[in-house]
């Protein structure tokens, strides 16, 4: 089991005059290999959320848990990917990608079989001994998430992970990730801006207010796309033009509008 759970999680920053309650009671659970997505104006707490998660801030009251263990600091279970890349320029992609794995001190045969199975996987063949400077913004996010899932960690957390990326890009990408998620379910907790991209891969869109942060509203997508079969569509502009997505996208961009 690989759960998350915000436990009445308040976080403020700052003391008397300047201090700032940037989240608020938030309860939320993400279950076992679910998707879910965290859309929000700008300063709500969404990536404060997120951080908490991968232990690298704490709650000021409540608990955030993973696995119904109480997060106190980044641990092997949990992977992020961040919006700037954050690759070792010195190293190249084969050796990005199999850093975390000899962290782990696994041997080099299973070393070698999961670095070729992300290089297959993410699209990577021929530039594995290219360095970051000599790929493209989305070739370097490629390696990101190939690193982060070849570690094989039990919690995937993304904070705006293709938002550098060109619009093109960013399609392929999103593509690339329900594509990659088909054979590889972990549990995923994304933050980003784009209603269009929460709506196209989470299972639950959570809606949160402006600052303080609270939960406004979850949305079930999930059941959405089963019914009417999403996954039967080849391509992103395929789902964004069926009736159902322009539906939870519109009425998701209403709860927002509320809080702009």
């Amino acid at each position: 089991m690989s759960g998350i759970s915000f436990k009445q999680v308040c976080r403020h920053f700052g003391s008397g005059e300047s201090r700032v309650l940037a989240l608020d009671s938030i309860s939320l659970d993400v279950n076992d290999e679910e998707f879910v997505a965290v859309v929000g104006p700008s300063g709500c707490g969404k990536t404060t959320l997120l951080r908490m998660v991968a232990g690298l801030d704490f709650p000021n009251i409540g608990e955030v848990c993973v696995d119904g263990r109480t997060v106190v600091g980044p641990g092997p279970d949990r992977a992020v990917v961040f919006q700037q890349f954050a690759l070792f320029p010195w190293k190249n992609v084969r050796d990005n990608i199999a850093f975390g794995l000899e962290c782990k001190r696994i041997g080099h045969a299973q070393i070698d079989a999961s670095v070729k199975r992300y290089i297959d996987l993410m699209h990577l063949q021929g530039r594995e001994f290219a360095y970051p400077h000599q790929l493209s913004g989305g070739m370097q996010q490629r390696v990101a998430i190939a690193r982060s899932y070849a570690l094989d960690p039990a919690v995937l957390l993304m904070d705006e992970p293709f938002g550098a990326l060109d619009a093109q890009t960013r399609v392929i990408m999103q593509e690339e990730l329900v594509r990659l998620r088909k054979n590889n379910k972990q549990t995923v907790l994304l933050i980003t801006h784009s209603v269009e991209e929460a709506v196209y891969l989470a299972d639950r869109v959570v809606v949160m207010t402006r600052r303080p942060g609270r939960v406004k509203t979850i949305i079930d997508v999930a059941s959405v796309r089963d019914r009417e079969k999403w996954n039967d569509c080849e391509h992103i502009e395929q789902v964004m033009d069926l009736p159902s997505f322009v539906h939870l996208r519109t009425m998701i961009w209403k709860i927002l509008r509320e809080q702009l």
